[in-house]
């Protein structure tokens, strides 16, 4: 699938945006009004109408967000020195944080808040705190919500998301490229059965009022065969749980044979997927192929890139977005702020590949999908560019930015976190 991006739909900022009268300064900035637009701010491109204010910087290492219903920030840092949540509250009302503080001992990527408490998912558990309207830190230490997930080194993040019941979602990542013998070695065969994909490689739920809760003892595997997600989100319009697949890596270099360097490039795409209890996405068995517009069957388990065998059985995916583009999270937009197209529509965000070389690194941007009913409801498109800088980009190492994680703010505003440098944007309507 090809991006349709015109130049009617991307403009340089900064834009001309309107602001409330802000003269006052209370302890709590009002988070309904607008403040005005950041001039800063213009190395992204946003559609028409649309401008950015860089609500803060230099955070570190910054993963998921989540703000609250009186406009506090709360970010996951996946590592650092001083904690690994950072607390960040707008003062004066003029966009930017003004008050930080950092708390907590454990680091990681999902950040959610539900009913009043603050989950963070770190690489081997979720905790909770218990928040206090107003106040930026938590009075109490955290709670050990759940734990006794696999240790594991690759995709060991825990991004968490909430349904309108009694659930929590928690993706626990297949550890592995595709489940090999021989990790990540030309040529080894695929483990059949995989035994990754027993307690790993799947969306686990979970009792969310449920405190000290084990994995193996308490979970429930709820969707299986996905190798990883770290964007998941709960549709509250369709009532659907969502998630998007990071595809396997290294078809060229592992099976020469019947890859070359531009079929690795393109394959397997990023997988856009609707959860249902008990569905198989057959990871590591088969991918998605983005010339063919199927699932075919891996190599690992004797594909040669046009085999299906009972790949066919799969549910399909809603999109099949560019290989290796690494999504890494998403948000339905409930807000009125934005235009009506928008409205209910998911803003997915891309970290960017590592793994297209020879050939540019793509990627590193913020996607609409508008959405009716749980279904793609027209084409998808580029809503917020230009974060990688060096166009072309050969190198990951040369990004600027890596937009990470999004958050809607309670006056439908969206924020978007960068974990190169820790810059937090607030995306504004303001035509």
């Amino acid at each position: 699938m090809k991006i349709r991006a015109t130049a009617l739909m991307l403009a340089l900022l900064p834009l001309a945006c309107s602001s409330e009268n802000l003269d006052e300064s209370p302890s709590v900035a009002h988070p309904s009004r607008q403040p005005p637009c950041d001039p800063l701010s213009n190395e992204i491109l946003l559609p028409e109408g649309f401008c950015a204010i860089v609500f803060a910087e230099d955070l570190g290492r910054a993963r998921h967000i989540a703000v609250t219903t009186d406009g506090i920030v709360y970010i996951a840092l996946r590592q650092g020195q001083e904690g690994g949540v950072v607390a960040l509250r707008d003062q004066d009302g003029d966009g930017r944080a003004d008050d930080k503080v950092q708390f907590g001992d454990h680091y990681g990527t999902g950040m959610e808040i539900h009913d009043g408490y603050l989950y963070f998912g770190t690489k081997s558990s979720v905790l909770r705190y218990e928040l206090t309207p107003g106040q930026l830190e938590p009075n109490k230490p955290y709670e050990t919500w759940i734990d006794g997930f696999p240790m594991q080194r690759q995709h060991s993040a825990k991004p968490i998301a909430f349904d309108d019941k009694q659930n929590l979602f928690v993706n626990v990542g297949g550890p592995s490229n595709a489940c090999q013998q021989d990790m990540r070695t030309p040529g080894s065969p695929g483990m059949n059965p995989c035994p990754q994909r027993e307690w790993q490689a799947s969306i686990w739920q979970f009792n969310k009022n449920e405190g000290n809760q084990k994995q193996q003892v308490d979970g429930y595997r709820y969707s299986s065969g996905i190798r990883n997600s770290v964007a998941i989100a709960w549709d509250p319009r369709s009532k659907n749980m969502f998630v998007l697949q990071h595809g396997r890596d290294s078809l060229d270099t592992l099976w020469p044979k019947y890859f070359n360097s531009e079929a690795s490039r393109d394959n397997p795409a990023e997988e856009f997927l609707k959860l249902s209890d008990g569905a198989d996405f057959m990871w590591p068995f088969c991918y998605w192929d983005t010339q063919l517009g199927k699932k075919v069957l891996a190599p690992e388990y004797g594909g040669d890139g046009t085999k299906i065998s009972n790949c066919n059985k799969a549910p399909e995916p809603l999109i099949a977005f560019p290989g290796h583009w690494g999504p890494n999270d998403l948000v339905f937009y409930q807000g009125e702020q934005f235009p009506q197209q928008y409205q209910g529509g998911a803003f997915i965000a891309f970290h960017g590949s590592w793994n297209r070389e020879p050939f540019p690194q793509e990627g590193y941007n913020v996607v609409f999908v508008p959405m009716k009913n749980g279904v793609v409801d027209g084409d998808w498109k580029i809503f917020a560019d230009g974060f990688k800088g060096a166009d072309p980009l050969m190198s990951p190492r040369d990004a600027r930015f890596r937009p990470t994680g999004l958050a809607e703010g309670p006056d439908g505003s969206l924020y978007i976190t960068d974990s190169v440098t820790g810059r937090v944007w607030r995306v504004i309507y303001s035509a």
